[in-house]
């Protein structure tokens, strides 16, 4: 059938527009297209090309070399170490058990360390994991050259901390270990590195306190990645900043002599130069090797120092608060002397006790001492000669006394959990106890007894302050970075000369006179002579029924339950350089226990070495020559020099 032209012509019109219009629309989608593809090639090929970089190319921290810690002389107390580990990142592991099988068939691992990790990557699966360090070289190759058959698994190179001097410095330098959870909460500010594998910071002592200083910054370094994880190559690095180096006050050689001094006792000594507060030596004892603890202490050795009764683990150079007993008296005389509360010529009568509030208090030696003058008071430390002193000049004057020469204050040192002590007063036993104050309690606290409390650092600044008449505080930290920190010599102590004369005076017939509690501690290196002051401190009260029987001699209680012992001392008596407290643990009385000890200290630090027989009595120098060859000291920092005075 013939179409109409007309029709046709209709029709083709119509078929016109609407080609058209599909080829418009196919243009305009072919041009959105193309735009998109603009936008995304030309427009964001930066970003895309940035997220495909970071598919390939990864950005590690490289952990910064610790700063070095020496003692004044320049020996190494705290350094790094290079070792070989092995790490895992669970994520990249196919099958975790299968991984460790094979690496078992390599090296041996250790059992404890291996489930300690496992644990760990069970809570972090996305980051590296130790699984074992310290590896020799040949185990480390071994390793690396399997890597292709050990998904997850990387040799590294790193640096650890190590302590060539052991247990000399456990209490004093202290130790790193690993990051934990409770670092990074505790942290202010967050620092990346704690995120690091195996980063290790201070756990207590200096190592904590210098933590900042310490640290140093992160580097950094971007790695090419396969699909599979697996580090091809190096692209870049940026080292990192290493943390500033420190200088301790302590000299390694008398801190070393007074660790073996004190040996296996339960004990603390602390030597101060006595001119600027410089710290020369602070022993705890026992001590402990703190390399145990850098890379995680294993349950049994932990466990056989948190045991032992005498409590190596503790600090107690400062942790350690000790009732001063006699060595507190010198603070009971200057507060009177400083009232006008007596004089040095008149005497008060000890017939062995005295009463108050129809309460008996007791000197330590119970036949009396007689009439007793300002010297012979501490020369044979009659306690009732400070008991009349107390009710005298009251519990606020002894107090203010108390702080005025250092204790009862927490000083600023870079060490961990140094406590205040305590100097009690009216205040306090009403705030704590809920109770008012008498007049028993000041008689108690005369002698250093009731609720008075000081560790040995307190003891040696008390001393320095009294030899030196200056205000001195202890400094532990010489110079950070070769900067040198400021002296402890805060000014002159207020207290007149001439009352601390009085007191230097007595504690000189303490060592040197006839019947001088610690007579049988004196010494003559050079002519040179020395003055202190014994104590023993109670730990348990002894009842009237003890009393009466006369059963409650040391030497018969079980060991905590003896007295503490304690002296403190400084030397040369006419031209004071150190000082030195010594408190030993259930040592008993501590013209016995104690006084020697910080004799053969005092001796070290004057001679600058093991002490010369000829400082000793003739009487006492071949025991003294047998027991200081026994001594296990490290013969390498016996320099025989002198301590630094730079």
């Amino acid at each position: 059938m013939k179409r109409n032209p007309q029709d046709v012509t209709l029709s083709s019109r119509r078929i016109t527009r609407r080609a058209l219009v599909l080829g418009g629309a196919q243009l305009g989608f072919g041009a959105l297209l193309l735009g998109r593809m603009r936008h995304l090639q030309v427009d964001q090929a930066d970003e895309f090309l940035l997220l495909a970089e970071e598919n390939r190319i990864k950005v590690r921290l490289l952990a910064p070399a610790r700063g070095l810690i020496h003692d004044r002389n320049g020996t190494l107390l705290a350094g790094n170490e290079q070792i070989y580990r092995v790490s895992m990142i669970r994520e990249d592991a196919d099958d975790v058990d299968r991984v460790i099988t094979a690496l078992r068939g390599l090296v041996r691992l250790d059992e404890e360390k291996l489930q300690r990790a496992l644990r760990e990557m069970d809570r972090r699966p996305h980051q590296s994991v130790t699984l074992a360090d310290r590896l020799t070289w040949e185990e480390l190759s071994t390793i690396a050259v399997n890597v292709p058959t050990l998904p997850g698994i990387t040799p590294e190179v790193g640096l650890s901390r190590v302590y060539p001097l052991g247990a000399d410095y456990a209490h004093v330098v202290g130790y790193v270990g690993r990051v934990s959870e409770r670092d990074i909460a505790e942290a202010e500010t967050p620092d990346p590195l704690l995120q690091t594998p195996q980063f290790q910071i201070g756990k207590i002592g200096a190592e904590k306190r210098l933590e900042g200083v310490l640290r140093g910054r992160a580097g950094s370094r971007r790695v090419e990645q396969n699909a599979a994880g697996r580090i091809m190559r190096e692209l870049g690095r940026t080292e990192g900043q290493s943390g500033a180096d420190v200088q301790l006050t302590i000299d390694a050689g008398l801190q070393n002599f007074t660790q073996a001094r004190l040996g296996t006792e339960s004990a603390s000594a602390v030597v101060m130069d006595v001119r600027n507060g410089d710290v020369l030596a602070a022993v705890s004892s026992p001590s402990y090797d703190p390399n145990l603890f850098v890379s995680g202490i294993s349950v049994p050795d932990y466990a056989s120092l948190r045991d032992n009764d005498h409590r190596p683990l503790h600090n107690k150079i400062v942790q350690g608060l000790y009732p001063p007993g006699s060595t507190f008296k010198m603070v009971t005389l200057l507060a009177a002397v400083e009232a006008g509360e007596i004089s040095p010529g008149e005497t008060v009568y000890c017939p062995g006790h005295t009463t108050v509030s129809n309460r008996r208090f007791h000197c330590w030696k119970r036949a009396g001492h007689g009439a007793v003058d300002l010297a012979k008071s501490l020369r044979e430390s009659c306690d009732v000669y400070y008991y009349d002193l107390a009710q005298r000049a009251g519990i606020d004057r002894i107090s203010a006394m108390a702080r005025k020469l250092g204790l009862g204050k927490a000083f600023d040192l870079e060490m961990t959990s140094v406590s205040e002590g305590l100097v009690p007063d009216r205040d306090w036993k009403a705030e704590r106890r809920g109770e008012a104050w008498v007049v028993g309690d000041s008689l108690n606290a005369s002698i250093g007894q009731g609720f008075v409390l000081a560790s040995p650092m307190q003891l040696a600044v008390m001393t320095a302050r009294l030899a030196s008449g200056l205000e001195v505080e202890p400094r532990l930290v010489r110079s950070v970075d070769g900067i040198a920190r400021p002296s402890g010599v805060k000014g002159p102590l207020d207290i007149p000369r001439s009352q601390l004369e009085l007191v230097r005076a007595a504690m000189y017939e303490v060592v040197n006179a006839r019947g001088g509690t610690a007579g049988r501690s004196k010494f003559d290196l050079a002519g040179i002579k020395w003055s202190g002051k014994t104590g023993t401190s109670q730990v348990r009260n002894i009842t009237a029924a003890e009393r009466a029987r006369g059963v409650f001699r040391n030497e018969d209680l079980p060991w905590n339950r003896r007295d503490h012992a304690l002296f403190v001392g400084y030397a040369p008596h006419d031209d004071p350089k150190y000082a030195v407290s010594v408190v030993v643990e259930h040592g008993g009385g501590g013209s016995a226990a104690a006084a020697p000890v910080a004799r053969d200290i005092m001796l070290y630090a004057l001679h600058g070495g093991m002490p010369p027989l000829e400082a000793y009595p003739s009487g006492q120098r071949g025991q003294m020559e047998e027991l200081l060859s026994s001594l296990p000291v490290n013969p390498g920092l016996n320099r025989g020099a002198g301590i630094s005075e730079a």
